[in-house]
């Protein structure tokens, strides 16, 4: 995602102002209290949208963020947030509850409610905002799921943390046909999670099978370069059966086995082509996505190219 703020290039007198303005207008009104001074304080942030969920990626020095009473008051469209942690430690506090969140884990929070995001080791983070309307959620359902930390105990969870911020970070996913595609099954994501965090199972089983294909292939590209990956494996890591893993996919117009195939082969069609392509050994290379057998590798790379690999890597040599 491209910054679209910067205070590198703002005159430190100005950066507070700026930082503040950029953030009321183009994500929500909040009162920020930065740790450093001025002339040390360093914001960056990037902006873009997905259908209608609001993507804000931002690294800074340290920082407090209040959401008041008076300006949760005013707020003219509710939203939820979903804050996932990069590097470092944030806390998160609303509703009398408050928790630490470590790289891996996400919370949520209510807009319409006072809220406090401490930043102490800086700001490394995405912050996704969901309009409440199209969760459709029960405000129970929300106040007792906003400030708990999710992550890897919770296998939903999980999923949704890799999922989200690749959608954060891959700004081929911020435009076209590609946001038009995932904008939904974003939502039905967080509504899986919320759903099955409260052990709403009737609330939670429509959302999680409306994604279930969303989330296979998202979990296959994590681990094409896994020699082992399989039918199986890619079923036990979602709670289905391969029975079921093969009609989902069916009915998406995906045949496993080829699939997989043919991501493999774009990477390493990709790495073959790139810049360090010289670096390994053709075999090394198929390797490194999952094709154990060089031979095998190099047939199937001509079938779906119609040239070798090597000759691949040689016409895109540096000249």
């Amino acid at each position: 995602m491209s910054p679209v703020l910067d205070t590198a290039f703002i005159p430190p007198q100005d950066r507070e102002e700026v930082v503040r303005n950029a953030v009321w207008e183009s994500v929500v009104p909040v009162d920020i209290d930065h740790g450093p001074s001025a002339e040390d304080m360093a914001v960056r942030i990037g902006l873009t949208n997905v259908g209608p969920v609001r993507i804000c990626s931002a690294r800074a020095t340290a920082v407090t963020v209040r959401r008041t009473e008076r300006l949760a008051r005013r707020d003219e469209e509710p939203s939820v947030f979903l804050g996932l942690q990069v590097t470092g430690t944030s806390l998160v506090a609303q509703n009398g509850r408050q928790c630490v969140l470590h790289p891996g884990e996400f919370a949520v929070y209510e807009s319409i409610a006072p809220y406090t995001l401490l930043f102490d080791e800086g700001v490394d983070h995405h912050f996704l905002r969901f309009p409440r309307s199209a969760l459709g959620l029960p405000d129970r359902l929300l106040r007792d799921t906003s400030t708990v930390a999710l992550g890897s105990d919770h296998p939903v969870a999980r999923l949704a943390y890799s999922y989200f911020a690749q959608l954060a970070g891959t700004e081929e996913l911020h435009q076209g046909l590609a946001a038009d595609a995932v904008a939904r099954p974003s939502i039905e994501l967080l509504r899986a999670v919320l759903t099955s965090q409260h052990g709403r199972d009737d609330l939670a089983r429509q959302p999680l099978e409306a994604t279930l294909d969303l989330r296979i292939t998202q979990y296959v590209r994590a681990h094409l370069a896994d020699p082992d990956l399989s039918a199986a494996r890619i079923a036990a890591a979602h709670g289905i059966s391969v029975r079921h893993l093969y009609a989902v996919l069916a009915r998406a117009g995906i045949g496993l086995g080829d699939w997989i195939r043919t991501e493999r082969l774009a990477a390493c069609r990709r790495d073959l082509a790139g810049p360090n392509g010289r670096l390994r050994t053709i075999a090394a290379t198929g390797r490194a996505w999952g094709f154990v057998n060089a031979a095998h590798f190099s047939k199937v790379f001509k079938r779906a190219y119609g040239i070798s690999p090597r000759d691949w890597r040689d016409q895109h040599r540096p000249r």
